[in-house]
Formats: structure tokens, sequence, C-alpha cells
């Protein structure tokens, strides 16, 4: 792997830490589910059905962060991290972020 070339960008945020039912992934309304009342009726189905398979098997806590920072540009930026099913060992539900983002070419790929 000579010569090869990355770049290092950090960014500094904040996390908020909490549960979530695991199976419930699915629940989630994206902007094309209100293209129309019939993509509104499917997503209301899609979120129903996710609910009764979670309820199905059992309740199943995990736990989860959703990071905030602002990009390079200034824009926002959130992401979720799983922190597993056991409670992570922090005394607050607000805590500090580090993303590092690392960007390289993968010289395996063909370009496209």
């Amino acid at each position: 792997m000579s010569g090869e070339q990355k770049r290092l960008a950090i960014f500094e945020g904040e996390a908020r830490v909490g549960e979530v039912m695991q199976g419930l992934q699915a629940i989630a309304l994206r902007p094309e589910d209100f293209s129309s009342p019939v993509a509104l009726q499917m997503a209301l189905s899609r979120i129903y059905e996710a609910m009764v398979k979670a309820l199905e098997q059992g309740p199943k806590k995990r736990y989860v962060a959703e990071v905030r920072f602002r990009d390079s540009m200034g824009n926002p930026v959130i992401v979720a991290v799983d922190l597993g099913e056991t409670p992570p060992p922090f005394t607050r539900d607000r805590v500090k972020a580090r993303i590092v983002i690392e960007i390289y070419e993968d010289e395996g790929e063909e370009e496209q």
C-alpha cells in the first residue's frame, strides 16, 4: 500500500443517548411517503406491520446515540450510532462526540 493517499477530517459534535425498541428501525416516514394519499396509506401499513412484528418478538431494548454536528460547509448532519444492548457507561444522556472521516481511494476499484 505504498503511495496510498488519505485525508482526515475531524468534527466535534454532541450526542444524545437513549433507548429504542429493537425492530422499530423500519418505523420511519420518508419524503416520498407524502407524495400522495395512497403513498401515505402504504407507509402507515408498513409502520403498522413493523410494530406488530416487534411486539410479537417481545421487547428488546438497544441503546443508541443520536450524533449531531456541522460539516465543513456548515450543513447540519445527524447520524445514529448503535451502542448495543447494555447500558453505555455515561452518567448523562447528553455527551460530546468526535467524528473522524477518512477519505481514500480504494486501489481495487476501477474508476466509473
